[in-house]
């Protein structure tokens, strides 16, 4: 990336130690002097009040310090070995010449050497005459100066070095002093650190800008892993999750992403759940809707020829066409047929609502099926000697199940009524009861032509019909196999129909009883 956090992490730190470095230098090169200059100017006033405190003390105490200043320089000039016991004034000044580098000359108004803690006094004491006398002829600045002193910056031209001297009076106003402190070329001393911090400021810009480098790696990689991560995620991929164990703000967001992954994934997988039920419910009504749609138009249509040949006839009748006892018998006759097939038709209409609603439940008992096959077959003996065909059923054994007697009755009937009217060739029939284990298959065969198979599955619908013209002509209304399905389906047992060798076979089942 042009522009990653990581760049920009680098680019913001070494500007800012780069700006660091800057300000230090110019620090140096503008203020050093001054700081510098400003902290040897308190050196100096802090020792002037020190001695000048201790010097009140001995006073009060008539300590007379020519006396003390005479053993140490006796000493000094015997070159004994035992030293001499200093006294307070001594103790102080030693201390501001090690600390410091401060020397120090007392002397009395009259300028005689009282105390030094130098050995060249006498140089001191004579710079002292030419500032107080006016006679300084070296280069000098007046840095401070109160009542009782005065500090100024002076160059020796022979040994070129600046130094600060402190020359005036102690408070007691007859007590004389002069203190030297020297002090270094500060511009040369600032020049000197300045390139020194430049050296230094380099190297350590350049080490730090390359550790920052890497170390933001540590900061930018889980970043870069959420950015990952989201965008997998707007790509509807939410199986990809934030494993980092970092207890930081990163972590936290990372597993707050993963709580938001999660709860997305169920919140679509909801929405898609719920938008392919509407969907199966807008396909259900549109379904239900052509349904509709296709039942007035069958019902409309079944009706249509009926309704038609009764109104004809009882026009006939009206008119007078039929004036024959005869022929009026024959009017009657056709519109009672008639008005019977829509009576048919109605309460098989009114049946199969019934049970596709629900509100035609099944009542389970327990009844031998060979005898009630035997019955509808009996029952049948009329039709079956009308349209020339022989019925078989060689069952002699009992056949118990549990299933409502008067549905199967009417399923059975249904089948052999079927298979009657489309009878062909041999016009020969068999009905058969075969148990499997749990379950009894009953299957009514027929010889005759074979159903077209892409006409099988569409038996069962309402008002379908394979040859319309034979099914009109013995007053079918394509409702029955419908009825059979419905009756099948409320018992939770299979039906079905197949082609076989010489005719069709419909079949359904039911569970056995047992004895």
């Amino acid at each position: 990336m042009k522009y990653s956090i990581r760049t920009r992490f680098t680019l913001i730190f070494t500007g800012l130690m780069a700006a660091a470095i800057v300000i230090l230098w110019v620090a140096n090169s503008w203020w050093l002097e001054g700081y510098y200059m400003s902290e040897k100017v308190k050196d100096l006033e802090q020792a002037y009040t020190q001695v000048d405190n201790l010097l009140e003390l001995q006073r009060a105490s008539g300590t007379d310090l020519a006396d003390e200043f005479e053993k140490i320089q006796e000493s000094r000039r015997r070159g004994r070995s035992e030293q001499v016991e200093e006294g307070p004034l001594g103790k102080l000044m030693r201390s501001l010449n090690e600390k410091s580098n401060i020397s120090i000359v007392i002397m009395s108004e009259s300028a005689v050497v009282l105390f030094s803690n130098e050995r060249q006094g006498d140089y001191l004491s004579e710079r002292f005459l030419r500032n107080i006398l006016g006679q300084n002829k070296q280069p000098f600045e007046v840095v401070s100066e109160t009542d009782h002193y005065t500090i100024q910056q002076s160059f020796d031209p022979g040994i070129k070095s600046y130094y600060l001297e402190c020359w005036g009076f102690f408070s007691d106003d007859s007590t004389t002093f002069i203190m030297s402190m020297p002090v270094a070329s500060i511009r040369e001393s600032a020049a000197l650190s300045n390139r020194f911090l430049a050296y230094i400021g380099l190297g350590v810009l350049a080490l730090g800008s390359a550790l920052i480098f890497f170390t933001t790696k540590r900061i930018t990689m889980p970043i870069l892993t959420l950015t990952h991560l989201a965008e997998r995620m707007s790509n509807l991929d939410f199986d990809a999750h934030y494993d980092g164990d970092e207890a930081d703000e990163i972590a936290v967001l990372g597993h707050s992403m993963n709580a938001l992954s999660d709860r997305l994934r169920d919140t679509i997988g909801e929405l898609k759940t719920a938008n392919l039920q509407l969907q199966r419910d807008i396909e259900e009504k549109i379904q239900i809707d052509e349904m509709r749609k296709e039942f007035v138009a069958n019902v409309s249509h079944e009706l249509k020829t009926p309704i038609a040949l009764i109104q004809g006839y009882a026009e006939g009748l009206t008119e007078g066409m039929a004036e024959d006892p005869e022929s009026r018998d024959y009017y009657c006759e056709v519109i009672m047929d008639e008005a019977n097939k829509m009576n048919k038709m109605v309460k098989q209409l009114l049946t199969l609502s019934a049970l596709e609603s629900g509100n035609d439940a099944p009542v389970m008992e327990r009844f031998d099926l060979t005898e009630l096959i035997r019955g509808v077959v009996t029952s049948a003996q009329i039709l079956i000697s009308q349209k020339d065909v022989s019925v078989e059923f060689n069952r002699d054994t009992p056949c118990w199940v549990w299933a409502d007697e008067f549905k199967i009755e009417e399923v059975v009937t249904n089948y052999l009524n079927n298979a009657i009217n489309h009878a062909g060739g041999d016009r020969r029939i068999v009905i058969a009861a075969e148990e499997m284990g749990r379950e009894v298959c009953v299957s009514v065969f027929n010889t005759g032509n074979p159903i077209p198979e892409e006409d099988l599955p569409n038996l069962w619908t309402k008002f379908y019909k394979v040859d319309k013209a034979r099914t009109r002509a013995y007053g079918g209304s394509g409702i029955g196999l419908s009825i059979v399905k419905a009756i099948i389906d409320s018992h939770q047992k299979q039906c079905g129909v197949e082609n076989v060798p010489g005719g069709v076979r419909f079949w359904f089942t039911l569970d056995c009883s047992g004895e």
